[in-house]
C-alpha cells in the first residue's frame, strides 16, 4: 500500500488497516517459526506499511500532514 493511498483513509479505516496488518504479521511470523511460510518477503512488505501507517497517524496528530 502507497503512503498516497493511506493518506486518503480516515482515521477509522486507517486505525482498522493498522490492526489488520498487526494480525496478519502475527499470522506471517507465526508461519515462518512452523516453516509454512512461503514467501518471506511478505513479512517485509507488511512491516513496511505498518510503519508507513504509524508515521502517517503521528503527522495527522501533530498537524504536519
Amino acid at each position: 500500500m502507497k503512503a498516497k493511498d493511506i493518506r486518503e483513509l480516515t482515521e477509522d479505516e486507517l486505525k482498522k488497516k493498522l490492526n489488520d496488518s498487526k494480525d496478519e504479521l502475527f499470522k506471517l511470523r507465526f508461519q515462518l517459526a512452523t516453516g509454512q511460510l512461503d514467501n518471506q518477503m511478505k513479512l517485509k512488505e507488511v512491516r513496511r506499511n505498518i510503519a508507513r501507517m504509524k508515521t502517517i497517524i503521528r503527522q495527522r496528530e501533530l498537524g504536519i500532514g
